[in-house]
């Protein structure tokens, strides 16, 4: 078994890798392997573990500073580095480039996060040198869009990510659409698919009324959820303007938002504007438990989003989990992913060309996004009325989640990616000379000094 270094956000801190990594960690130690769990110590209190290294079996929390001196003692054999797009993440970067180990993708584009590391410490010239490496087909002009300030949505078209893929041992995604465009795109590279297992929490029907209850939400109410953190790319304004439509055929209807509620969102004048406040209920940021409640509590799942990070959403396998019938954008990185298009009710595909009824395999309703709003309209519109196909959807929702997105499913992608990694050798790669700095350039520089001034 292995000794890993574990590079990942970790409860109590609100992220949904956190909670992916708490469930995929001790079943590692439980197979054998010794992790260190390394995490930003700014954001995590953490406590010494002595000088020795883990035992097998063993799970420890540990302050990312420490693993610089144990890794010179030799304690791990493989470092695994959890990157999102995501501020959360920025503590990772420098180890990634310096020890080469697995880095699992948990958003194909990272961009974001990596310009906020960079631009909170107005290091302009490393991120005009790494937007250059990283895209090097694109003017370096570009650059300047984010150093004078304009950090929008069109971080989305250059992911940033090169120097990831060239840097490490292996990089895994746990969207096999995100897999084998990177395959396509970087043939040299080793790369891997590793499940994200999520979910699996069982709801009572006594818990479901009591949670309806708390909200003010009748029993007999037909429900829509946008369930997860609510923003502006989660389609929150179209989805509400469909469900204001939906209200003239389905005047009981009730709209959910249950999670974190992004700031920058005016929600309250967009239900205003719409007419929907008095029958829109806001569950706020809520625990695991909570939030099974609320996906248990809906009758259809809205999961959009758009600009995306090529993410596999955790609340969204959540909901498939449950059983329940979803909304999602047909995107590239749900290319292995059956839905139905609302215009036609036919699946958009996979299918076998043999599959004489391949809408039976569908899992969920995927929206164009160039139809976004006369999609989501007929979607909510059948959704809402037609009982045998929420049934329907929500059981192969559920047999697709047994198959795919377990957590003993996403234990057995680790084992098998960090086997291949094990046999890996770091890439030998030319790197702009900020992520891989001289570590120990001051302190020759120190002694230096010293020896110039002593008299011996």
């Amino acid at each position: 078994m292995s000794r890993l270094a574990f590079f990942s956000p970790w409860p109590p801190q609100p992220s949904g890798v956190a909670t992916c990594s708490a469930d995929v960690v001790p079943a590692l130690a439980a197979a054998g392997h010794a992790v260190d769990v390394f995490v930003d110590e700014a954001l995590l209190p953490v406590s010494r573990q002595g000088d020795a290294g883990p035992e097998p079996g063993q799970v420890r929390v540990l302050g990312a500073h420490d693993f610089v001196w144990r890794q010179a003692r030799g304690q791990y054999d493989l470092p695994i580095y959890q990157l999102a797009n995501s501020w959360a993440h920025g503590y990772v970067w420098p180890y990634l480039f310096h020890w080469p180990g697995l880095a699992v993708l948990h958003d194909a584009r990272l961009h974001h996060a990596r310009a906020d590391t960079l631009m909170r410490r107005r290091r302009h010239a490393d991120y005009r040198a790494e937007f250059a490496y990283n895209h090097p087909d694109v003017s370096p002009d570009a650059a300047e869009l984010a150093i004078a300030g304009f950090d929008g949505a069109y971080y989305y078209h250059w992911p940033m990510r090169r120097a990831v893929l060239d840097a490490s041992r292996m990089v895994a995604s746990h969207s096999l659409g995100v897999v084998k465009i990177l395959r396509r795109q970087n043939p040299r590279r080793a790369l891997d698919y590793i499940p994200l297992g999520h979910g699996a929490g069982h709801v009572s029907p006594g818990a479901i009324r009591a949670f309806r209850d708390r909200l003010g939400i009748p029993q007999t109410a037909l429900v829509f959820g946008v369930l997860g953190t609510a923003a502006a790319e989660k389609r929150v304004a179209p989805i509400l303007r469909a469900f204001a439509a939906a209200r003239q055929w389905a005047p009981d209807a009730r709209l959910l938002f249950a999670g974190h509620l992004d700031p920058m969102l005016p929600l309250d004048e967009l239900l205003g504007s719409f007419g929907v406040r008095e029958v829109t209920h806001l569950a706020g940021r809520l625990d695991d438990a909570g939030f099974d409640e609320a996906v248990a509590a809906c009758d259809v799942g809205l999961n959009l989003r758009w600009p995306t990070a090529r993410e596999m959403s955790g609340p969204w396998l959540r909901m498939l989990s449950a059983g329940l019938p979803t909304v999602i954008v047909d995107s590239v990185h749900h290319l292995d992913v059956v839905t139905l298009d609302p215009r036609t009710w036919r699946c958009h595909g996979p299918t076998p060309d043999l599959d004489p009824n391949p809408e039976a395999r569908a899992i969920a309703v995927g929206i164009d996004i160039l139809d976004e709003d006369h999609s989501l309209r007929l979607a909510m519109r059948r959704l809402g009325s037609d009982i045998d196909l929420r049934a329907r959807l929500g059981a192969a929702a559920r047999a697709h989640w047994e198959s795919n997105h377990s957590v003993a499913a996403m234990v057995a992608g680790y084992e098998q990616a960090i086997g291949r990694a094990l046999l890996l050798q770091p890439p030998s790669v030319h790197l702009p000379a900020h992520l891989r700095p001289d570590v120990l350039r001051h302190t020759r520089e120190v002694i230096g000094d010293f020896l110039a001034e002593s008299p011996i």
